[in-house]
């Protein structure tokens, strides 16, 4: 099966879900029309990031009910959209969220899992931690999704790998640090080489949008690429600018690397579960 990915490198305005929701209906059409089968926008790409006290204000529910949240449901009617906002649960609390949306429906909610609170970052002030990471039946396969740090720590992904995902939707919003274009650079040669690293490890396709543009002086440098099961960039580099980038992948690809290199067959998950019992009770004790 050959799937057309969408990545939606765009610039959200912060704090106004109206905008962008225009934003994300016209890159819907626009992808369409270039007969993308599953476009994939960044983290928070509803509210933008800098978000803070404005979290109760921008928050959506995930039924019909929300007015936002069924606009964006009815645009998956013919193509499979992942989206980023800040979601509210029935408990008032209030999350970094994606939703794949699909045949009008909402086919799997992942709460961000991995909050930073280091340097620039201070998410855990305003969002709860999500508590589940697993993967999802689509369409396409099997998919997991997760949202910018998740992806930096290693156990995520691997969990999703085991719970079979075949494809690793990353999104983020990820922002350049230092003053020269070399210093700028630092942070995302350290993304891309995660992407290839859990491309090949995991013997997967990874896809990563990022979104661009300027909040609170940060600069998002956007950068969404496509890795392959071999963890070879199938597209990547355009950095900085906001645009739908599109690329083919090929299902098959899955079975010619697996069949070469075959991680997941060889994979013990039962040691791990083993040995992981074993620090936890020596570290405790």
């Amino acid at each position: 099966m050959r799937i057309n990915i969408g990545l939606a490198q765009i610039y959200p305005k912060l704090g106004d879900v109206e905008h962008n929701l225009g934003v994300h209906l016209d890159y819907v059409r626009g992808a369409r029309k270039q007969g993308v089968d599953l476009l994939v926008f960044p983290e928070l790409s509803m509210t933008g990031y800098q978000v803070q006290d404005l979290v109760p204000e921008v928050a959506l529910r995930t039924d019909g009910d929300d007015r936002v949240f069924a606009e964006l449901l009815a645009a998956s009617a013919d193509i499979d959209i992942v989206v980023g906002f800040v979601h509210e649960d029935f408990r008032n609390r209030f999350y970094i969220a994606n939703a794949y949306l699909s045949r009008g429906e909402l086919a799997h909610l992942h709460h961000k899992l991995y909050l930073p609170t280091y340097a620039m970052f201070d998410e855990s002030r305003y969002f709860a931690q999500g508590n589940s990471v697993r993967a999802f039946d689509t369409r396409f396969g099997r998919l997991g999704m997760l949202i910018c740090e998740d992806f930096w720590h290693v156990s995520p992904p691997y969990l999703l790998w085991l719970d079979g995902a075949d494809i690793l939707i990353l999104n983020s919003s990820s922002p350049s640090r230092g003053l020269t274009d070399s210093d700028r650079m630092l942070g995302t040669r350290w993304v891309e080489l995660v992407n290839q690293a859990y491309g090949s490890m995991f013997t997967s396709y990874i896809l990563h949008c990022n979104r661009v543009g300027y909040e609170d002086g940060k600069n998002f440098w956007g950068g969404s690429s496509v890795v392959d099961p071999d963890g070879e960039f199938m597209t990547h580099g355009l950095y900085f600018d906001e645009t739908l980038i599109t690329q083919e992948i090929d299902l098959n690809q899955l079975h010619r690397t697996r069949a070469r290199l075959p991680l997941l067959r060889d994979e013990r998950p039962g040691l791990v579960r083993r040995e992981l019992g074993r620090i936890l009770s020596e570290n405790l004790g």
